[in-house]
């Protein structure tokens, strides 16, 4: 039997780091699942089943015989993989428990609520930009500070504790730390987020975490409590800042696309909609399975079996649609996507990452109607090895 390739977590086209890599390509066309070892930071290297075709990829992760795999186990060094309260470290009822808790909170209902608050902050980053002048990171200035800050405002994180916040979201998602770095890293944040809880417990706030040591607090520990708040200071934090400074870039260097997100109002719903099937932030979602099963014509995933969905290539699966879908089109009539996951782990907060996106983007372009890389002939400092992609530094002018 052939060595299984080994499939990069960030699996990116060398030079077109929008597009999948060519190896992912060639294993969506096998006509068997094949088998690939996925090197991880938190797990090391693993043997997984790849999945890389759209109706595979929905068909797997709407499967409750795959399961998260990552159940809290006391006895291993905590990681943001080995953590109570984090919705990712559990399945079937007891996850069902967790998420009923927070539900209620991302709500379409609700996030529409959070609008006028969303928009306050996108104006102060956009007079933030100006002030920095030209040449300015939007990174740093715009991408990063706007959904640091909602998520603060959600979780009641003081203003001046945010950019420690910010850092250890940061490193919490860095593929190139090493083991010994996580688990410090999630120390820090356990410590931060526990005075956080003991503060909701004295006197809950009226925000998301407060909302929910008010609801569930009795039916919570602490611990849980930590851990739901990392969850969501990750979830909510870094993937929307990810999206934000990908789009931009991409978006400058597709100057029509950008013309029609600045310029159609209308057309800005599907433009993020389209945006985020071509970026696809989040590289891969990794399942385990709990039993023997087959998942495409008698193909069968051994119990014990590790399976990574690669949400980038899923995407891109050209026999979901009778049209290219490696060509970014924001004028795209509705293509489904798994940029969100799919099944009973779909992201909890996918319409508060939309809704961030569609005040943050038509605000910027509108701005600054000018805006460019601030050097032409610059190359844009893409970050390919994180697990989520986005741009490190993005220096503009306008």
């Amino acid at each position: 039997m052939p060595e299984p390739k080994v499939l990069p977590i960030a699996a990116r086209a060398a030079g077109c780091p929008f597009d999948p890599a060519a190896g992912l390509y060639e294993i969506q066309k096998e006509d068997a699942l094949p088998r690939v070892k996925v090197p991880s930071p938190l797990l090391g290297e693993f043997d997984a089943v790849a999945i890389t075709r759209y109706e595979d990829a929905k068909s797997a992760l709407s499967d409750d015989r795959l399961q998260m795999g990552f159940v809290f186990d006391p006895d291993q060094p905590r990681t943001m993989l080995n953590q109570p309260g984090n919705l990712l470290n559990y399945n079937g009822a007891d996850h069902s428990r967790l998420r009923r808790m927070l539900t209620g909170t991302f709500t379409i209902k609700r996030v529409r609520s959070l609008r006028p608050m969303i928009e306050g902050i996108v104006e102060a980053r956009l007079a933030a930009l100006e002030e920095a002048g030209q040449g300015a990171d939007l990174v740093t200035v715009f991408s990063t500070p706007i959904p640091t800050q909602v998520i603060c405002e959600l979780l009641g994180v003081p203003y001046e504790d945010r950019d420690d916040f910010q850092r250890r979201a940061k490193v919490g998602l860095d593929v190139n730390t090493t083991f010994e770095e996580q688990i410090q890293n999630l120390k820090d944040m356990d410590a931060y987020m526990s005075t956080l809880v003991a503060a909701h417990r004295e006197e809950p706030g009226d925000n998301l975490l407060g909302g929910v040591v008010r609801d569930f607090g009795a039916e919570l520990s602490d611990d849980e409590l930590v851990g739901i708040g990392n969850m969501l200071l990750i979830a909510g934090h870094e993937t929307t800042a990810s999206m934000l400074s990908a789009s931009a870039a991409l978006l400058l260097e597709n100057p029509d696309q950008l013309a029609i997100m600045r310029d159609e109002p209308e057309a800005v719903d599907g433009a993020i909609e389209e945006l985020l099937r071509y970026i696809a932030p989040a590289t891969i979602m990794p399942r385990q399975a709990a039993e023997d099963f087959c998942l495409r014509d008698g193909e069968v995933i051994k119990q014990g079996e590790r399976v990574v969905v690669s949400i980038l290539v899923a995407n891109r699966d050209p026999n979901s649609s009778d049209r290219d879908l490696d060509v970014l089109d924001v004028r795209r009539p509705p293509q489904p996507h798994v940029t969100f996951g799919y099944g009973a782990h779909q992201c909890l907060g996918q319409q508060l990452a939309r809704m961030e996106l569609r005040v943050a983007l038509p605000a910027l372009f509108n701005r600054f109607p000018g805006l460019r890389l601030l050097d032409q002939d610059q190359k844009i400092d893409y970050r390919t090895t994180a697990l989520v992609f986005g741009v490190n530094k993005l220096p503009v002018a306008w």
